[in-house]
Order: structure tokens, then C-alpha cells, then sequence
């Protein structure tokens, strides 16, 4: 059962683009970046959502490795493909100008593909895939991020967590959306483990002398010192529960990230430089779309997939189980349930959150200071 207090949507949407305006973030730009992160909350994604606001993209401004004001460039564009420079501005404002031009391109003509260098975090991976399912189109994204999965048989943190997306429409009242690292568990998990005093669970992390660790803050340390690393689906750091395959698709995702866009990929994305000092995260992302009117149509693609859908959830259960999920399922069913609650917030964050409306003098109470 939930025990922790609740703000409304409106109220915490509202007050996150007052913040990234204080900040120097665009009105327009403000509000993209502040519905992906509150739609991490509403999927019930928390890493990603409003536990990442100020450690991830305000304290990041403040640092200098993150850009308010978005300068996109076009480096290179066909009829069904874009390639664009986003100058080290807002990750998820590059990512939303991209999908709206191919989502143009692919109802246009059939398929588009686009990729972005010079990127910053840009929130969830399936908030962009969503995008293009909700109409009626289907869509793939990754992107590459700060070094933290060590190859199979290895314990250095080479290549990021590097999500593999795709959503697809259904004849259901929610989509097929598979967004997931390809590590065990991503960055952003441990950091809501730490920010939530919890440890994380042994065998997902493994230090430079191949044993587990499970303090969550330690790890974190680690991590940026570059003497733990992630183990990739599967596990590691051998190949006795096949964590090759994990391995296998955050190298995809980290060539497309990079190669596509002729951008930066592992060491380099580190956001610390030779000196040790912050620097720029140069991200890469890479995004597809298709339009299923190109092949048997939408109306054929969303039936069969909802069938898919439905066969796999009737299932035979294991024993001690009553149900089966299908991707996005669980989202939606959060999304149900929070829908009129608004979004969860712990004590590390209601900090946070005060901490930053008093710096600002911005007019805003929360309920959980009436308590």
C-alpha cells in the first residue's frame, strides 16, 4: 500500500517548468521536459521521473554539462532520414523535434529514420516510441549513455545502459511498449535505491576484483570512479547465464547511437574529462519509424498484435501466479491508479522540491507540507 503523500499532476507539472524557466530552459522547451519526466511517474518508471529532476537535469545546468537553450542543427536530411546536432542543449527537446519530423516523413513515405549526436539524457526511451504509436505507427529508439556495463568476461564499465525500444499499436486501450535496459538494472534504479535508503540487489553490480556489491551508494561512487560496473541481461562476468546477449544488444545500441550520427560513444561519454573535471556528455540517440499502412495496413497490424497480446496473457500461469503481463501492461495499470492521485513523492525529493521552489521564491505549496 502507498504511504507516500501525493501531488497532483497540474500542480507538480506547473512547477517543474517554473524551475527549468529559472534555470534558462525556453516555456516550450519547459513543458516537453517536464511531461516525459512526469510520465516516467505515471508508467510508474520512478528512476526516470521526478527523483531525476534536480540530480539529473537542474544540477547539470548549474554545472555547465547541460545546456538550457536548445540550438538544433541539421546536419544532414533526405526524404526519410535526418540526422541532427543538438549542441549539448535538452536531450529530451532534440528527441521530441526529431520524432515530430519523422512521423511526418514515415506517413509520407512508409519508413524514416533519424539520429542525433551531441545529445544529453533525453527521459524514457518509450516516451518517444509512444509517440509514434499513439499514431498508429510503430517505432524503435535506443540511445547511448555514461559508461556503466562491462562485456562478458570482463569487469571495466565500457558501454552505457543503452535502452532497446519499440512500440507498437494495438487494439487495445494501451500499447505494446518494451522499454528496458540492457543491463540488469540501470543507473537510474540505483539511484532511487540509494535516494530511498535500500540496497540493491545482489548480482547486478560487479566490482574491478569480479565480486558483488549491493550498497546502493557506494555503487554509485563506483561507478563514476570507474571501479564497478553494471552486469549486462543475463549477468556476468562470465557467460553462465548468458549475459552475452545483454552485452551483445548494448553494442548494437551503442553503434547506432554513435555511428548513425557520426557522434562520440563509451569512454567518451563519461561527462568528466582527462582532468576529472565535468564536462559535456555528447550523447547519441537513434530513432525509426514505420508506418503499417506500407505493409497490410493499421487496423490488420493492430488486431494481430492484440491477439498476440491476449494469447501470451491466457496463458498457463506457473503456480503461485494469477497473471501474465504483456509489455506496457503494467504502465497502464499504474497510469490507472495514479491517474487521479497525482505522483508519489518521498522525503528526498519533497526536499528537493521545496528547496527549490524557496531558492526561487516561486508561489507554490505542496500537500505534503499540510500535513
Amino acid at each position: 500500500m502507498e504511504t507516500r503523500p501525493y501531488v497532483p499532476w497540474k500542480l507538480m507539472n506547473d512547477f517543474m517548468i517554473d524551475v527549468f524557466k529559472a534555470y534558462g530552459v525556453p516555456e516550450k522547451d519547459a513543458a516537453i521536459c517536464a511531461d516525459v519526466l512526469l510520465e516516467s511517474d505515471r508508467r510508474g518508471i520512478e528512476s526516470h521521473g521526478c527523483n531525476r529532476f534536480k540530480p539529473i537535469y537542474i544540477d547539470r545546468i548549474v554545472k555547465g554539462t547541460l545546456l538550457p537553450k536548445t540550438e538544433l542543427e541539421i546536419v544532414k536530411e533526405t526524404p526519410t532520414t535526418l540526422v541532427m546536432d543538438a549542441h549539448d542543449g535538452m536531450g529530451m527537446v532534440a528527441a521530441h523535434e526529431m520524432m515530430e519530423r519523422l512521423i511526418e516523413k514515415a506517413k509520407k513515405y512508409g519508413m524514416a529514420g533519424g539520429a542525433i549526436r551531441n545529445s544529453t539524457h533525453y527521459g524514457i526511451a518509450g516516451y518517444w516510441t509512444d509517440m509514434a504509436a499513439k499514431q498508429g505507427l510503430l517505432a524503435v529508439t535506443g540511445t547511448n549513455a555514461r559508461p556503466s556495463i562491462a562485456p562478458t568476461f570482463g569487469v571495466e564499465n565500457m558501454l552505457g545502459t543503452n535502452p532497446l525500444t519499440f512500440s507498437f499499436p494495438t487494439d487495445e486501450e494501451f500499447t505494446f511498449c518494451l522499454d528496458c535496459a540492457t543491463s540488469i538494472v540501470q543507473r537510474g534504479k540505483i539511484e532511487y535505491y540509494a535516494r530511498s535508503g535500500k540496497e540493491t540487489p545482489a548480482g547486478m553490480v560487479v566490482t574491478h576484483d569480479g565480486q558483488t556489491i549491493t550498497d546502493s551508494k557506494a555503487i554509485l561512487k563506483m561507478l563514476t570512479e570507474g571501479t564497478a560496473a553494471l552486469a549486462p541481461l543475463g549477468g556476468g562476468p562470465g557467460d553462465e547465464m548468458c549475459g552475452y546477449k545483454g552485452y551483445g544488444y548494448a553494442t548494437v545500441v551503442e553503434i547506432l547511437s554513435s555511428a548513425l550520427a557520426g557522434g562520440e560513444f563509451m569512454k567518451a561519454l563519461s561527462g568528466v574529462s582527462a582532468e576529472g573535471k565535468p564536462q559535456m556528455y555528447h550523447l547519441g540517440h537513434f530513432f525509426f519509424v514505420v508506418d503499417p499502412e506500407a505493409f497490410m495496413g493499421l487496423d490488420t497490424f493492430k488486431k494481430t498484435a492484440g491477439e498476440i497480446c491476449r494469447a501470451l496473457r491466457a496463458s498457463a500461469k506457473a503456480p503461485g501466479h494469477e497473471r501474465i503481463y504483456t509489455a506496457g501492461e503494467k504502465e497502464h495499470l499504474v497510469w490507472l491508479e495514479r491517474k487521479d492521485k497525482g505522483v508519489p513523492v518521498n522525503e528526498a525529493v519533497q526536499k528537493e522540491l521545496i528547496a527549490l521552489r524557496d531558492e526561487h521564491h516561486l508561489p507554490y505549496t505542496f500537500p505534503f507540507e499540510e500535513a
